[in-house]
């Protein structure tokens, strides 16, 4: 198996369009053409866990963090992100990162959080905006079915729970070809009118040259009528941050010390004590305090993430509980998922939990 086929596989699991702008993520080092000879599984893909890939015969390494996020102009080796790079091409073993691709997928990190706390109705805190783009095209009725359901095969026509969307009207249309035209219908230089099915479909705008090819492939015309716009829509199945319930309320004490039992924090920082029962908590893995009014308007009694600042607390406004667990403590359990997804989709063959912690915070 080569390197690339189990790309494939990580792009199933956490799509790469999915991903922040900012973000670093995708293939990082490495040729994809490579046999793999294994895949570990890791955090953060430090020098000591580059040498646990070299030791176990794995050359492929999927990370959490990327090790390489903004843009480097030498590799020296005076640093830590350079040492690891230099590291893993010495020894030929490529480096994939995951990061906000799966932090943004309603089954990624987020939800993961979600379910080691056991909590139930959970959806998106912060759905991804100006992430989906709506397609209209026309066709003759007996063209319609076929081409809305290629554009369905293709990804387009999902809302939600739902697949398959799509609006249809009917209309009255009008054209005239010119001498270079070749009209399926009617004839060049005559007005030919005629009715026609108006289909409207809804997608994720990274799907759109896939939709547009399953359009021109099926359509009728010798030259397809389409418009794309850019929606305001927010995605709601797709964003940062998930809110959900307890299964039973908990005093604000009892509450953290579960957290902190469950997420095996070492410590928490909290804002000051509302006097309210937690049963709705809000999570985001890793650095988010930009959602703590997001966490207030979505009626969150807590909100659990971290990386806060001092003056951030006072934001919590004695509206919800604000909890700091650790950045790496918030995302423990994303290692273990990337794993339990690899081994199911990837059958005998080597994949590997790294053994090695890579939490740069150490606790008295």
């Amino acid at each position: 198996m080569k390197i690339k086929d189990i790309i494939s596989v990580l792009e199933e699991m956490a799509p790469l369009a999915y991903a922040e702008d900012f973000d670093n993520v995708g293939l990082l080092v490495g040729d994809p053409e490579t046999e793999s000879t294994g895949v570990l599984v890791c955090h953060d893909a430090l020098e000591n866990v580059i040498e646990e890939a070299k030791t176990k015969n794995c050359n492929l390494i999927v990370c959490f963090h990327p090790i390489l996020f903004s843009g480097i102009k030498k590799i020296t080796g005076k640093n830590y992100v350079e040492r690891a790079i230099l590291k893993a091409i010495k020894n030929d073993i490529a480096i994939y990162a995951v990061h906000t691709a799966l932090d943004n997928h309603s089954q990624g990190v987020n939800k993961i959080f979600s379910n080691a706390l056991g909590l139930v109705n959970t959806k998106i805190l912060v759905p991804k905006q100006q992430f989906l783009q709506k397609l209209v095209t026309y066709t003759i009725p007996d063209n319609s079915e076929k081409v809305r359901n290629a554009m369905f095969e293709a990804g387009a026509g999902t809302i939600g729970n739902y697949d398959n969307c799509s609006f249809n009207s009917e209309g009255f249309f009008t054209f005239k070809g010119n001498e270079k035209s070749n009209p399926v219908i009617g004839e060049k230089g005559k007005l030919h009118t005629g009715t026609e099915i108006k289909i409207e479909v809804i997608f994720e705008k990274h799907l759109q040259s896939r939709i547009l090819k399953a359009l021109f492939a099926n359509h009728i015309y010798e030259e397809v009528a389409y418009e794309i716009y850019d929606l305001q829509n927010p995605h709601q199945n797709i964003g940062l941050g998930m809110i959900g319930e307890l299964e039973n309320e908990m005093d604000e004490k009892e509450f953290l010390l579960y957290v902190k039992d469950i997420m095996i924090a070492r410590g928490i920082r909290h804002s000051s004590f509302t006097g309210k029962k937690i049963k709705k908590v809000a999570v985001l893995g890793g650095s988010g305090s930009f959602a703590i009014k997001n966490a207030i308007q979505a009626g969150a009694d807590a909100y659990l993430t971290a990386d806060l600042k001092y003056h951030q607390f006072y934001e919590a406004e004695n509206k919800l509980l604000l909890a700091d667990i650790g950045h790496f403590e918030s995302e423990r359990y994303t290692k273990n998922y990337i794993v339990d997804y690899l081994r199911k989709k990837i059958l005998n063959f080597a994949i590997i939990l790294s053994e090695e912690n890579t939490n740069p915070v150490k606790y008295l």
